[in-house]
């Protein structure tokens, strides 16, 4: 079933992509469904990296790339090549009319193997879970299950949710990224830092908490943690501020990647009503990622406590606060009043699950807008202003 659906949303990604270089790097966990879109885009040849017989058809990347002048291709798990950066430094370099889309597991800088980044020769499309997008082309908008499921394709689409999965793609994770990209030696110590990132997903990120219950150091502790980030299994969230004294100005948030693990290795099998709020945030904040808008979300915090969950941080615009709410009636404006005392200028979203039609109430004359996802997402890529 996962093969059969086109998720139009990415391949019109692609092809925009396209159009401003003709390298395009397409990251993304494993199962988040990169070889089913690829295996979507017409016209391309489609070259599997994990088979050795592939590999060796790249020895000569000059002589491969000849052979395929002017084509589409897609070279799937690139990093599973003894050079990957050098074959597509070629082509952005001496090939021009041909097209690649190259995947993989990882940022381009996260191992030595890739030994060139490609700046200012590629494009880059980082590949979430399951965007809102994605649910319309599978025909399943169901929200709670996207949260409780989690938004890799094998897990969501299922009638049964395999339980067993989740271990699965964990050992994998670990035999195929970790050991492949990084050699790291602990597995029990790394795997455990895995769960409990997890299962505390969301919240401050102090390196003293982890240490002890993974037997690790605190040095230990922030390699660990960049791992995570250089392979999309963690997001690090760092605050915004103009490092007024009242601001919290170092301590990041760190959110697990996808709703459905962070649910498993919080041990939920249903959602109560206090569960859905977290995984609405990280909901929210999937969207953005989604929207390429991941180097621009930071989150707000003072030392009483007020906290913006998100604020969107782009160049020559004022800062847009984000507040996540599963029910709109959970809004106050409390945290949104004092972050607006120290940052006056900026539009104030708040994104609930409940809210159909946008409409905007003001809370001390600071006005705040109400939206759907589905607007919140229009709202940030600017198909609606």
């Amino acid at each position: 079933m996962v093969n059969m659906v086109r998720r139009q949303f990415w391949l019109q990604k692609i092809a925009e992509a396209w159009k401003t270089r003709n390298v395009i790097w397409f990251p993304g966990v494993r199962r988040a469904g990169k070889t089913s879109i690829c295996r979507g885009l017409e016209n391309t040849e489609y070259f599997d990296c994990e088979l050795p017989r592939i590999r060796r058809m790249m020895d000569d990347p000059e002589r491969f790339l000849g052979g395929l002048k002017g084509k589409q291709l897609v070279l799937d798990e690139i990093h599973r090549l003894e050079n990957p950066s050098e074959l597509l430094k070629i082509a952005a370099d001496y090939f021009p009319g041909t097209r690649v889309l190259a995947t993989g597991s990882s940022t381009l800088g996260a191992t030595r193997k890739f030994r060139d980044t490609l700046t200012d020769r590629k494009a880059e499309l980082w590949l979430p879970p399951l965007c809102l997008a994605d649910l319309g082309d599978f025909l399943r908008p169901d929200l709670e299950a996207r949260m409780l499921r989690g938004g890799l394709p094998p897990f969501f689409l299922p009638e049964r949710l395999p339980e067993e999965g989740f271990q699965e793609w964990m050992d994998a994770f670990w035999a195929k990224d970790i050991q492949e990209l990084f050699r790291l030696e602990r597995r029990h110590s790394f795997l455990k830092f895995v769960e409990m990132i997890l299962a505390q997903s969301g919240g401050i990120f102090e390196a003293t908490h982890f240490a002890a219950p993974c037997e690790i150091s605190r040095q230990t502790v922030s390699n660990y943690l960049s791992v995570l980030e250089a392979t999309f299994v963690a997001h690090v969230i760092r605050p915004y501020s103009s490092r007024r004294p009242a601001e919290i100005v170092r301590a990041p948030k760190v959110y697990g990647f996808d709703t459905g693990f962070v649910a498993y290795y919080r041990n939920w099998d249903r959602l109560r009503q206090e569960d859905r709020g977290i995984l609405w945030e990280h909901l929210v904040l999937n969207e953005m990622h989604a929207a390429g808008k991941r180097r621009w979300v930071r989150y707000w915090r003072d030392k009483q406590g007020h906290e913006i969950d998100f604020v969107l941080v782009q160049r020559g615009k004022p800062p847009l606060a984000v507040e996540c709410k599963w029910s709109a009636s959970d809004f106050d404006g409390v945290n949104l009043r004092s972050f607006r005392l120290l940052h006056p200028q900026g539009e104030n979203l708040v994104v609930a699950s409940d809210v159909s039609r946008s409409y905007t109430r003001e809370f001390s004359g600071m006005p705040a807008t109400y939206v759907s996802l589905a607007e919140f997402t229009d709202r940030i890529t600017g198909k609606t202003a």
